[in-house]
């Protein structure tokens, strides 16, 4: 009886030996992304990481609760823990390449300040600034960051996420920069509103700095907008006229990176 079960107990060891950890798992699963931009279905993961369907599942619903991974209908990707390793500048760097010549054809047709932002909770993050003759007169700089709800950019990416979202955003009251700013949340969401009305174009006339004025238009990605692009200046007619081309560059980029996926 004796040896029977000590024979037993070593079976039991070698295959615990054998299983990997969660430690492992979770590591299969995040290494079946091969880079930032990847986005992958269930069944694609379970395959890569050579696990059972089940146990996939099981991980990754873990994963995406504590922010490594997001899910929506086009499938998982990496979350923003999981991006925050640098992943998210491998992600920037990529996104930059790929905006880059468009946005100079944009600066050069208008003759205008052109941003490239993404956003980074309530904030928008420059990523570029391609400048014209004006660029002396828009106090931005790439590397800096500004209220998105103040910005044009800022509210066109906004506006692509649901309303439960944006309340997650901003449990408290947005602060104005100005008296030209949005100063609440039920204002923030009418704005918001209206820019979906319009087919996501964005504009701030003064409500971050008082003699700039924008308009925006968001990056489309799987999951709503990855960046906007502005084109900015003193004059708000001038601006204003540039919204159609704003809005065809934002698109352009768009296409450019679903490409790329």
């Amino acid at each position: 009886m004796s040896v029977s079960f000590v024979c037993a107990s070593a079976s039991a060891d070698e295959r615990n030996r054998q299983a990997p950890s969660m430690v492992e798992r979770m590591t299969l699963i995040l290494g079946a992304f091969d880079d930032p931009q990847c986005r992958l279905l269930l069944e694609e993961i379970a395959d890569r990481s050579g696990l059972p369907r089940s146990t996939t599942h099981r991980i990754l619903d873990q994963l995406v609760q504590v922010g490594w991974l997001t899910h929506s209908r086009a499938g998982y990707a990496l979350g923003p823990r999981s991006l925050g390793l640098g992943g998210r500048e491998f992600g920037h760097s990529l996104l930059r390449a790929v905006a880059v010549p468009i946005l100079h054809q944009l600066a050069i047709h208008t003759g205008l300040v052109v941003h490239l932002a993404v956003l980074d909770a309530a904030d928008i993050y420059y990523l570029d600034k391609l400048g014209g003759r004006e660029a002396w007169c828009v106090p931005s700089a790439v590397g800096c960051r500004a209220p998105a709800h103040c910005t044009a950019v800022g509210k066109a990416m906004l506006a692509c996420k649901p309303p439960e979202d944006v309340d997650l955003l901003y449990p408290v009251a947005p602060q104005p920069r100005n008296e030209r700013s949005v100063a609440s949340l039920g204002g923030l969401h009418r704005e918001l509103a209206l820019i979906r009305s319009r087919h996501g174009l964005a504009t701030d006339r003064g409500e971050f700095v008082r003699t700039v004025s924008c308009v925006a238009a968001p990056v489309g990605g799987p999951d709503g907008a990855v960046a906007a692009i502005s084109v900015v200046g003193e004059e708000w007619m001038q601006v204003q006229r540039t919204a159609p081309v704003a809005r065809t560059a934002a698109r352009a980029i768009t296409r450019e990176l679903s490409a790329l996926r």
